[in-house]
């Protein structure tokens, strides 16, 4: 029998917002909003002073200046997030090559084995966050426990700047009284459907037989029991392929169909040249994805999967632009988002080979 896996789940405390208060000393114990000003606008981070006045993450800009009329309003600089966040990756880097990167500021870790032979998971999480502090001088927090779900839900347990621990024999007694919502994939309307079996907290979803959680929520009823346990195997998977590139922009005023194509063409060039990046590793893409958001905030997606791929920005502009065409809305429809993107990777020896396999037909 294989020893449970040691996980951690690493978490940059308000990162973005963080880094400002880091680089500019004035904005220091101050409310800082990292986002631009607008209408349009939503909040990129908020720092915990911000937080305190109900400021969150992707809420509108204009909410966020409406609850804290005080607060301070920085536009997002993701380079220097990049090059911190790089530097954090180095940092993990030096106890495991298991990492798993969710986003700029956090990961899970499997330091089951690693290369620094540290006596514990929580004696690495404690040299982590040490390292982080020191050479970021931004602070972290971890999560340690027997599985990736049960590490991420711990991370948060003890922010900002804390580690929290759940040991293998702690796992049953540590979900018991947490909400059902705090579980993996259990989005709002989920949750109200269990509230309507009279199931609100993880206890009360472990008292409903497995068969008949099966039985009306199918293979994810079967998972809900699983997790309500705290079982979960999925491995932490370094270096996951990219399925997607894309780039996308929000507009000061709603646009139409036919006003949208020189924003299609400047975000093609940009889809292209993450694309390229791609194409480096020896990754080629072929469907073209064409994503638009109406006034009233309906996604709206057309894609195209042709033989060969574009050959440049511009070609991948022209196709982005013609599935205008297969959006059967009203002339006089506006749209407040659209966005550009390539996906269908394959590895870039396959595509010649699919090549001149077509070649020959």
């Amino acid at each position: 029998m294989q020893p449970p896996r040691k996980i951690l789940h690493v978490d940059m405390d308000a990162f973005y917002a963080s880094v400002e208060q880091r680089d500019d000393p004035a904005l220091r114990g101050r409310p800082v909003v990292v986002a631009w000003r607008g209408a349009r606008s939503v909040v990129c981070a908020a720092s915990y002073e911000a937080r305190q006045f109900g400021v969150r993450s992707a809420m509108p800009a204009v909410r966020a200046e409406r609850l804290c009329p005080q607060a301070i309003f920085v536009p997002p600089d993701f380079a220097r997030y990049k090059a911190v966040s790089r530097q954090v990756r180095e940092i993990f880097a030096r106890h495991t090559d298991l990492v798993e990167p969710l986003s700029l500021d956090e990961a899970y870790l499997d330091v089951t084995i690693t290369k620094t032979h540290l006596p514990s998971a929580t004696a690495t999480a404690e040299a982590i966050r040490t390292a982080i502090r020191e050479e970021t001088q931004l602070t972290a927090s971890a999560g340690v426990a027997p599985n990736k779900f049960l590490a991420k839900i711990a991370s948060d347990f003890r922010k900002p700047d804390g580690l929290f621990v759940i040991r293998p024999h702690q796992v049953e007694a540590f979900l018991a009284p947490l909400a059902v919502g705090r579980l993996p994939g259990v989005g709002k309307v989920m949750e109200a459907k269990l509230e309507a079996l009279g199931i609100k907290t993880v206890s009360d979803l472990r008292q409903l037989p497995q068969s008949e959680l099966e039985q009306r929520f199918g293979r994810w009823g079967r998972r809900l029991h699983e997790l309500s346990l705290g079982v979960d195997d999925h491995p932490v998977q370094p270096n996951q392929l990219t399925l997607q590139v894309s780039s996308e922009d929000t507009f000061e005023s709603d646009l139409t169909l036919d006003q949208l194509e020189p924003h299609i063409r400047r975000l093609a060039d940009k889809t292209w040249a993450a694309h390229q990046r791609e194409a480096q590793k020896g990754r080629v893409a072929r469907t073209i994805v064409l994503k638009l958001k109406t006034a009233d905030f309906h996604t709206l997606t057309r894609s195209l999967t042709l033989a060969t791929r574009p050959s440049c920005a511009s070609e991948l502009a022209d196709l982005a632009c013609a599935l205008r065409a297969r959006v059967e809305r009203p002339a006089d429809s506006r749209y407040r988002l659209v966005g550009v993107g390539l996906s269908g990777f394959v590895d870039a020896d396959n595509y010649a080979v699919q090549r001149d396999l077509f070649d020959d037909e």
